[in-house]
């Protein structure tokens, strides 16, 4: 069997195109595995993961939980908010704790970029990233690439753009690497304020015109305004953003093509796009969700072949 070229899931930058590649094809045997009547197989038995989200989470958290009873491993699940972090424990006294329960890998979310890099240099584990502040979300680009295979084909050539809230995006830097790695070309949308400067340095284009943005591309990944994170108004107000960078379903059936419409939730609903545009059959949201099960179970299986 192929093994990847990494130890841990830390970021898309990290691996190599045949790390991609290889999580991608494992996936597509897990999707088969999840839509049969019995949807559990013993890949991991007696393996234990521990699931540490010190940000809030629901899609990430449960599409890992599920990943990991489908692939019958053992689970911890601690959540930031209700342990001893509050009381002042540090990341690395906690994560020893858990260690010293007999721990092989941790699914974390932090709100630090790069806390999962630092993890990795300091624990004996097996570490997988599900989002490091505005840093990398490895696991969303990997189920994106894989709804955008299943729908589109081979992605090379392919125009993908990545539209609203690129500054405060881990979703947008880890999908840029993994689709040029994959050989999309890739562009990115949304107000000046929201872009940052070294964005074009990542080899992607830039555009503040949305309609022009989606005459282009093939797919248009919709991103959610993370007002969590901006501490400072990057833009007058979301009527106007929605004004100028929502997606209504009057825009998308005026286009000279049909594209193809993703988003990696939570959706704000009128705010970047409509309800009609998430629920059209250009819409792959709930495939990506599906998909990001299965992705998961990949990324899992493929590193607990490393333990």
């Amino acid at each position: 069997m192929s093994q990847l070229s990494v130890n841990h899931l830390l970021g898309i930058k990290d691996i190599t195109k045949t790390d991609i590649e290889l999580i991608l094809d494992t996936a597509k045997n897990f999707k088969e595995v999840i839509n049969r009547p019995i949807k559990k197989v013993p890949s991991l038995r007696d393996v234990t993961i521990a699931n540490l989200f010190f940000e809030n989470s629901t899609r990430t958290r449960l599409s890992f939980e599920l990943a990991q009873k489908r692939l019958s491993a053992d689970t911890i699940n601690f959540a930031a908010a209700s342990s001893s972090v509050k009381k002042g424990e540090t990341l690395i006294d906690t994560v020893n704790n858990i260690l010293a329960m007999k721990v092989d890998m941790i699914v974390m979310r932090h709100s630090s970029p790069g806390a999962a890099v630092f993890l990795s240099q300091k624990v004996n584990a097996k570490i997988i990233n599900a989002g490091d502040g505005a840093h990398e979300h490895p696991t969303q680009a990997l189920l994106d690439a894989f709804s955008l295979q299943e729908k589109l084909g081979d992605l090379k050539g392919k125009k993908i753009a990545i539209i609203g809230d690129i500054l405060h995006s881990r979703v947008a830097l880890s999908n840029i690497f993994c689709l040029q790695k994959l050989g999309a070309q890739v562009k990115v949308c949304g107000p000046k304020t929201l872009i940052p400067k070294y964005i074009e340095s990542l080899g992607v284009t830039v555009e503040s015109d949305l309609r022009k943005t989606l005459e282009w591309c093939d797919a248009a990944n919709m991103l959610r305004i993370q007002l969590e994170r901006q501490d400072i108004k990057f833009f007058p107000s979301i009527r106007e953003y929605t004004m100028l960078y929502g997606l209504n379903k009057t825009m998308l059936d005026s286009l000279s093509k049909k594209i193809v419409i993703m988003h990696p939730g939570p959706i704000n609903r009128g705010v970047e796009i409509t309800s009609d545009v998430a629920d059209s059959s250009q819409s792959i949201i709930l495939e990506q969700v599906e998909n990001g099960v299965a992705v998961r179970m990949a990324a899992m299986f493929l590193l607990a072949g490393k333990i």
